[in-house]
């Protein structure tokens, strides 16, 4: 299958194609059209000498210092390895792949004034899976993800280092190997890669995949944590729900009725008491209102993907050529919507640790065991699973301070106001780390719970996901390294927000 490129119409769900099928892509005919023709446009202004700020000009407070035309390429060059100021750990695989794919798709609108060779360039890089090393760290998300950008630019013309083949190599040693040369950047070109939101981007669609299906996965194991505590199904109700006027809340409650059809050990209310705490009796309230933030992330996220977010922008209509010094690159949209994303994602663990310790306090689970410990004193049993989940929904709360609060001048004050977003997007992936393995420890305990209470009696949905997970994490028949058990429950999480693509 071949995903197809035209800088208007990507979508997040064709990014998680890309990332479980291991598509190739290709450029539809309009697009290349419009490369042309842009580009035609930074050849008439070299020809014409005209004074445009990144083609014959330096940079940011530079921008009044015209360049000699013999060194307007050598100028694109000098701004790479000066940005390329990136530090820290560097972003995953699927994170630098998806931020070749980004950039690639916002210069084939045309407004860039890229060469074709550039584009070709990014298209095999994508095709081959030659992903760059790109660090996390050094981006202010304004003037664009400079710092990250330019590493991948780096590996694009020869001079980075690459990730090909489960190795970690130099750029230019896999370019040789492959028979391909080295991108020559050309007068503006590399300005038009790294003025963008892609890093920041690029993170926020990983984070909204990952954190979409953790959505979806933590409703039936709050299904399992329901029946093991004999939870009333009445709160679920359609008519509870329609009349909030929230479709978010109404779909999960219909999610949780589906999940907990025909069990055997759900109550109505007042058979065992009248009222669930809140933590069970509003998952759709709770779920719903996260789920509302997924939607307008989404949203967001998309429009940036196909956006043009460059300076300058080229605009070459019949009547008139426009080369517009804007803001485009800026990154408050995109930085706003991912620190949405991550309060959503902070409260998903949240109720999911409130209902986790109702099923091993013994004041609050019933009959069963304190900590579920199979010999109560001897051995601690889920005790301490608690105290982990407790710590994760802590330090979530740390990482929801929103990074775009945040501005700090740069350029000598010529960049004043900066968003942030890129350090939105990277914490907020450590808040979805930290949110699922909290979610798998609920889904260890529940696990562990309903044995108690009778696995045959559960409902038929969620009997199917106990037996695929008991294949992951034995009962608990005595006391064992649990981290070990929370991990791979967690792993499997990760892996199905992809396999599902």
């Amino acid at each position: 299958m071949t995903l197809f490129l035209n800088g208007e119409s990507l979508t997040i769900k064709e990014i998680k194609k890309l990332l479980n099928q291991d598509l190739q892509i290709d450029i539809s005919e309009d697009a290349i059209e419009r490369v042309k023709k842009s580009r035609q446009v930074v050849e008439r202004i070299i020809e014409n000498k005209e004074t445009i700020y990144g083609i014959t000009t330096g940079f940011g407070l530079f921008s009044d210092v015209l360049i000699d035309p013999s060194q307007y390429n050598e100028l694109q060059v000098n701004l790479i390895r000066s940005h390329a100021c990136g530090i820290g750990k560097p972003f995953s695989e699927e994170v630098a792949l998806v931020m070749m794919v980004l950039r690639l798709n916002t210069l084939l609108k045309g407004h860039s004034g890229v060469t074709l060779e550039l584009v070709d360039q990014l298209k095999f890089f994508i095709n081959e899976r030659i992903i760059p090393v790109i660090p996390q760290q050094g981006s202010l998300g304004a003037s664009g993800d400079l710092a990250p950008l330019s590493h991948l630019v780096l590996a694009l013309i020869g001079e980075g280092d690459v990730y090909y083949e489960n190795e970690q190599v130099d750029s230019r040693h896999v370019l040789n190997e492959l028979g391909r040369q080295p991108l020559k950047l050309q007068a503006k070109e590399g300005l038009a890669l790294i003025n963008g939101t892609q890093a920041m981007t690029a993170q926020g669609v990983i984070n909204y995949i990952e954190a979409e299906d953790l959505g979806y996965q933590v409703e039936w194991i709050a299904s399992l944590t329901h029946q093991a505590l004999n939870g009333i199904t009445d709160a679920y109700n359609h008519n509870v729900h329609k009349v909030r006027n929230i479709q978010e809340q109404v779909d999960v409650a219909a999610r949780m009725r589906h999940w907990l059809e025909d069990s055997q050990l759900t109550t109505r209310q007042a058979e065992l008491r009248v009222q669930d705490a809140y933590s069970l009796r509003c998952i759709p309230q709770i779920h719903g209102a996260s789920f509302q933030v997924f939607n307008y992330v989404r949203e967001k996220l998309e429009f940036e993907m196909n956006a043009a977010n460059d300076n300058p922008l080229i605009f070459d209509e019949d009547d008139e050529t426009l080369v517009i010094s804007g803001g485009n690159f800026h990154g408050q949209p995109v930085a706003l919507a991912l620190d949405h994303l991550k309060l959503g994602v902070s409260e998903l663990a949240n109720v999911a640790e409130r209902r986790l310790e109702r099923l091993i306090n013994p004041q609050l689970n019933g009959d069963l065991p304190a900590f579920l410990s199979p010999e109560p004193g001897l051995q601690s049993g889920a005790m301490i699973m608690q105290y982990a989940a407790a710590s994760l929904v802590s330090e979530n709360k740390t990482l929801a301070h929103p990074a775009s609060v945040d501005s700090i001048p740069s350029s000598a004050n010529q960049e004043d106001h900066v968003s942030m977003g890129t350090i939105a997007s990277r914490h907020g992936y450590q808040m979805i780390e930290n949110a699922r393995r909290v979610i798998a420890i609920e889904c260890v305990i529940a696990l562990q719970v309903v044995e108690y209470k009778g696995v045959d009696k559960l409902s038929s949905k969620t009997r199917e996901k106990y037996e695929e997970y008991r294949k992951i994490v034995p009962s608990i028949i005595q006391d064992r390294q649990f981290h070990k058990d929370i991990e791979a429950v967690a792993q499997y999480l990760r892996d199905d927000a992809y396999n599902n693509a």
